[in-house]
């Protein structure tokens, strides 16, 4: 947090109710980027808007988009609004974005999981959490890609006892995550909170997203304070 979004944070929190700041804070004792989440070439819009609505039930803050013959849109009857309080990257400068993907999240120090019904590494409650871990899925039809499979630090999958093959995406990713994050919880030697200037940030997005007149208020705060009107 520079020193101008800290003076924001405080003019604009002056704007919204009590109410809305102590859910902030609510949801922020439970919000990680410990875990995060990867949509590897997601065809059906609301497939992929069901998984954002439950990172977000589950305090999952940055999905990664990866779109190599696919385009994202977000279906609003899914998502019911849960795209305003996540922070979403896409990877779409190439014809093939895995590997853009996975280095960008190798380089944040996540491990890297790939979703895999046949894969014997891991279920949900043997997986490896002491490091921050990017959970990969893919689509229903195909599942991931070889690169992905291939280059995965780790892979999990979820028991199954029918016939059917393997569950659809979106309740494969709600499974996950919640008992991912149920481990999370209940663990007291992983640091998974966000840091207070995570927080801060955060709470300065939510603000900004939550206020309908934000250039209003942000041209008023440029006046009260022009030592900030270069920013």
């Amino acid at each position: 947090m520079t020193p101008h979004d800290t003076a924001l944070l405080g003019f604009l929190s002056q704007f919204i109710t009590d109410e809305r700041k102590q859910r902030f804070e609510d949801v922020l004792d439970y919000r990680t980027r410990h875990l995060t989440v990867v949509l590897e070439d997601i065809f059906q819009p609301h497939n992929a808007s069901a998984v954002l609505r439950s990172c977000d039930l589950r305090g999952i803050q940055d999905i990664h988009i990866v779109e190599n013959n696919y385009q994202y849109d977000v279906n609003p009857d899914v998502v019911l609004g849960s795209t305003k309080w996540l922070d979403l990257y896409h990877y779409n400068e190439k014809e093939f974005n895995t590997p853009a993907a996975f280095e960008h999240l190798h380089d944040k120090g996540y491990k890297i999981v790939a979703t895999c019904p046949h894969r014997d590494d891991f279920t949900p409650d043997t997986l490896p959490l002491d490091q921050p871990i990017a959970l990969v899925f893919g689509t229903e039809k195909l599942g991931l890609s070889d690169y992905a499979v291939e280059n995965a630090d780790m892979h999990v999958r979820i028991p199954m006892f029918g016939f059917t093959e393997s569950y659809n995406i979106s309740v494969s990713a709600a499974l996950l995550l919640y008992s991912l994050t149920n481990r999370l919880h209940v663990s007291s030697d992983i640091d998974w909170h966000l840091s207070e200037v995570e927080r801060n940030e955060l709470r300065l997005q939510w603000t900004r997203r939550t206020l309908s007149r934000i250039r209003q208020y942000e041209r008023k705060f440029k006046e009260l304070h022009p030592e900030f009107s270069e920013n």
